[in-house]
């Protein structure tokens, strides 16, 4: 596995699946959100999750935070529930707090913020759901 594998590949698709601790931006307690739903299956798969929101609430069990660096653990994957345009300062951060991989979810889309966290050595998706790539494997 090389960390400039091409976006979206099966390889790195699994590689994110494979990694334990997902700080999801914009998880909070609404059930009605794609990102609660989402939680929940990734925690239901043994992942760690990190409720990222802007009133850092406990979802699922899980201490919530404003920001990702006030995030005191290690993030391997951080996970975007946010509008395409606000996502390329969420994928900077994670550059920032030396995350591995940045997952941005259907619909989130900036090729400039994936292209800035594939040259910071990070796995990216873009465009995708967890929960659907499970459900293909």
């Amino acid at each position: 596995m090389h960390w400039g594998a091409a976006i979206n590949e099966a390889e790195v698709i699994d590689a994110l699946l494979a990694l334990k601790v997902w700080a999801i931006v914009g998880l909070g307690n609404n059930p009605d959100r794609a990102a609660f739903g989402v939680a929940k299956l990734l925690q239901e798969k043994g992942h760690t999750i990190i409720p990222v929101y802007p009133r850092a609430e406990v979802v699922h069990g899980e201490i919530g935070y404003k920001v990702l660096s006030d995030i005191s653990v290690q993030v391997d994957v951080v996970d975007c529930f946010v509008n395409s345009s606000l996502v390329g300062k969420i994928v900077d951060e994670a550059i920032a707090i030396g995350a591995k991989a940045v997952w941005l979810q259907l619909d989130v889309i900036d090729e400039e913020a994936v292209s800035r966290a594939r040259a910071a050595g990070l796995l990216t998706v873009m465009n995708r759901c967890p929960a659907i790539e499970y459900q293909k494997r």
